[in-house]
């Protein structure tokens, strides 16, 4: 059965968000989402999960490995994180509007040139990153960039580029086509 949901496409560059946004992350223009309702039919995923359930277990039976972190080359961010980045772990930068966590994780990202990052902005454009990167005067040729809000392309992009290192900015504006 076909459910109905509202979606906002950019009328400039058909770049598509499951909410209404004031400037398109893809174009940069401002004002040009349109709401479309559009029928939307139950579907499998294109990416299969491990079916393997986990199950709880005590924390005196679990075995510990000692993990290398990666620096980030910037030392009071490394500091902040124990000596650097944890291979596997997740990190969640919070803080007001402003204070400078997207600008944080592209120095991050342009700063660990050993590594493919994949950095995902749901806010901001290509362009507008590219500017950043210009303006904090770094280069990474293994960084790779995308404007994306959909889980689901986010998961394929992802898969497709196989990065070290993963960021999304920010985990706020995302959405699942199945939910």
């Amino acid at each position: 059965m076909a459910k109905s949901k509202s979606v906002y496409f950019c009328q400039n560059c058909g770049a598509e968000s499951a909410k209404w946004i004031g400037r398109c992350p893809s174009c940069g223009e401002w004002n040009t989402y349109i709401e479309q309702i559009v029928s939307k039919s139950s579907k499998q995923s294109q990416v299969s999960y491990d079916s393997e359930k986990q199950i709880p277990q005590k924390i005196s039976e679990i075995k510990s490995k000692k993990e290398g972190r990666i620096s980030t080359n910037i030392n009071e961010l490394d500091r902040i994180l124990g000596g650097g980045l944890v291979p596997g772990s997740m990190i969640l930068i919070g803080g007001e509007p402003g204070i400078g966590k997207s600008t944080l994780s592209l120095q991050v990202a342009l700063k660990l040139n050993h590594l493919k990052v994949l950095y995902i902005s749901g806010e901001e454009s290509p362009q507008q990153l590219k500017m950043r990167a210009e303006r904090l005067e770094l280069q990474n040729d293994n960084c790779f960039i995308l404007s994306e809000t959909s889980l689901e392309n986010i998961i394929t992009n992802t898969l497709n580029v196989s990065p070290d290192l993963l960021i999304i900015d920010s985990i706020q504006t995302l959405f699942s086509e199945k939910l």
